[in-house]
């Protein structure tokens, strides 16, 4: 997507900021040398300051990803000059008139967030796995400050209740998420979220549209116009999500009802599940980048107004886009679907190896009540001979242990 012009000006940030969404866990580090080193070491380290250019220019040509060009940055003054940070850990933020009454002079800032998966790799021994959630951004420190040599960069990972942890990011695998937006400095309760489109088909162009969930309203901007304009009542619910997919906005209400947004025309257009007969439900939408797009609902059996908690199960459907339909699936490939408090998202299992406790087709949940939890896979047997089996439940062949929940997600796995 091409960006709008920011109104900050990042240039002069030097360190990564592993915020993971929050000010709570703050920045990636560059740790001092151990004080028990001796100075025959100090003495026999390179100056890598002195390396050839045309070597530098060799080595930012072989760097394989994002996380080896802030490794390569972090060895010298030098190297941190010749190598461009990462514009996909850029957090760019944009100046937009506040919500509040619609047609305020003041002002408010949307910010793009990056989101990664943290895999803390473990000993062959170890019988549980950690897994952090959330956002990158970076430290405003002047790119001129010394930096000690060695050098390595760590996360600082502070949870509530526990002190900070640094985790040094050559001990995690890491793996890309796409990215989030969030409005900076709204308090409001009847905020609930946001979704950005470019308006420009081929990304060239520099405007684009918000659409704000703003409790039973929903609000749209465009960059062009830079004015908030509320849409027309859609449905008796409480709109419960906004998303993207494939340059459409894509709204979800309490009651099933979802609508397709066009950020062209404006047009609406219903896009609804098949209907769940005597339960409740609740509904998630869930990208799987930019190849499919999954509807998750939480069904719970009803009988008149009483719901049955404890026998909650799961249909999943797969938009289909041409049909302009949801079709329910029994598997979704190799894929791990994870439903939050800041947003829902998806990885691959091919990309974790197989014992690090997180199988593709299955679904984990991190802001469901309480600290313990399973992830959930079709066709379990729960030895209930009223439950059906042609459906997702919770399979207990694995503990996960919820550590924390907002704003920044961290759990832990079973092997």
């Amino acid at each position: 997507m091409a960006e709008p012009e920011t109104e900050k000006n990042t240039s002069s940030m030097s360190l990564l900021d592993c915020s993971l969404l929050t000010v709570s866990v703050s920045k990636l580090h560059l740790s001092s040398p151990p004080s028990t080193a001796t100075k025959e070491f100090k003495l026999s380290m390179p100056d890598w300051s002195l390396l050839p250019e045309e070597l530098l220019n060799l080595i930012s040509t072989s760097l394989e990803n994002c996380f080896d060009v802030v490794h390569a940055r972090s060895v010298c003054r030098s190297w941190r000059s010749t190598f461009p940070f990462p514009s996909c850990l850029l957090r760019p933020s944009y100046t937009l008139p506040t919500f509040v009454g619609y047609q305020s002079k003041d002002f408010c800032t949307l910010e793009k967030v990056p989101l990664f998966l943290f895999r803390v790799r473990a000993p062959e021994a170890a019988s549980t796995i950690e897994y952090f959630l959330g956002g990158l951004g970076r430290d405003e420190s002047d790119d001129h400050t010394e930096l000690p040599s060695p050098i390595q960069c760590s996360v600082k990972v502070k949870i509530p209740g526990s002190d900070p942890t640094l985790m040094n990011m050559h001990d995690c695998q890491i793996l890309p998420l796409g990215h989030q937006y969030r409005m900076i400095g709204c308090t409001s309760k009847d905020y609930r979220g946001v979704a950005v489109l470019p308006l420009n088909k081929d990304g060239s162009g520099k405007e684009f549209i918000v659409l704000l969930n703003y409790y039973k309203v929903l609000l749209v901007l465009r960059s062009t116009e830079m004015r908030w304009i509320r849409l027309p009542r859609l449905s008796s619910g409480t709109c419960s999500e906004i998303g993207t997919f494939r340059g459409k906005f894509y709204i979800a209400f309490l009651g099933q009802d979802i609508f397709i947004f066009d950020p062209y025309t404006l047009e609406v257009t219903p896009v609804r599940p098949l209907e769940l007969l005597n339960c409740g439900s609740c509904i998630d939408l869930v990208p799987s980048g930019n190849d499919e797009l999954f509807l998750v609902e939480r069904i719970i059996p009803r009988t008149g107004d009483i719901l049955y908690l404890t026998r909650l199960a799961l249909r999943v459907n797969r938009l289909d886009e041409e049909a302009g339909k949801w079709v329910v699936v029994s598997e979704i490939g190799d894929r791990v679907l994870f439903i939050n408090e800041m947003g829902n998202f998806s990885c691959s299992a091919k990309e974790l190896p197989d014992d690090c406790g997180v199988n593709g087709n299955s679904i984990l949940f991190t802001n469901r009540p309480g600290k313990l939890t399973f992830a959930y896979k079709y066709g379990v047997h729960t030895g209930n001979a009223e439950d059906d089996i042609n459906c997702w439940r919770h399979s207990r062949d694995k503990h996960v242990t919820i550590l924390n929940k907002s704003p920044m997600v961290a759990f832990r796995v079973e092997r």
